[in-house]
């Protein structure tokens, strides 16, 4: 089994919006395999609990608008470091920087296939690790980018 044209669709326009609010590490699993609950998971993060509340809004805001889609469920809005948003066919994950690290859920979906996801998603790979070597440059006292 496969995610279905419905969960890509959920998928990418949910990927392409957090991109959009500036997003670290987003990427997709095809869960559909393992799991009878879901077809696919989206995990992406931020460096702080206010940009990880506004990537979650822009993503619901965008599958609303979009593609009329509705989370069933949202939960972790009050600490915002772990929001889930649950649309039945996918779930979406952002996490505050420190537990995308600490809860590793790649790790976990590791075996299961990747999804292709919009050139703007991919290119947040590493921006997780980038700014967490530019606050520990910062924290050294060395200059944090290019004068």
């Amino acid at each position: 089994m496969t995610a279905t044209d419905r969960s890509l669709e959920l998928i990418h326009t949910a990927a392409q919006a957090a991109a959009d609010k500036l997003a670290h590490d987003v990427i997709a699993y095809d869960v559909s395999d393992v799991l009878s609950i879901t077809d696919a998971f989206l995990l992406a993060s931020a460096p702080n609990d206010r940009q990880v509340k506004a990537i979650v809004d822009e993503i619901e805001e965008r599958l609303q608008k979009e593609l009329g889609a509705k989370p069933v469920r949202r939960e972790g809005d009050r600490d915002a470091r772990w929001i889930l948003l649950d649309y039945v066919d996918i779930v979406v994950h952002v996490q505050h920087s420190e537990e995308r690290v600490f809860y590793a859920l790649e790790r976990l979906w590791k075996d299961c296939p990747e999804l292709e996801l919009p050139a703007d998603a991919k290119a947040t790979r590493g921006k997780g690790e980038e700014h967490a070597k530019l606050l520990e440059s910062e924290a050294d006292g060395e200059p944090g980018g290019e004068w």
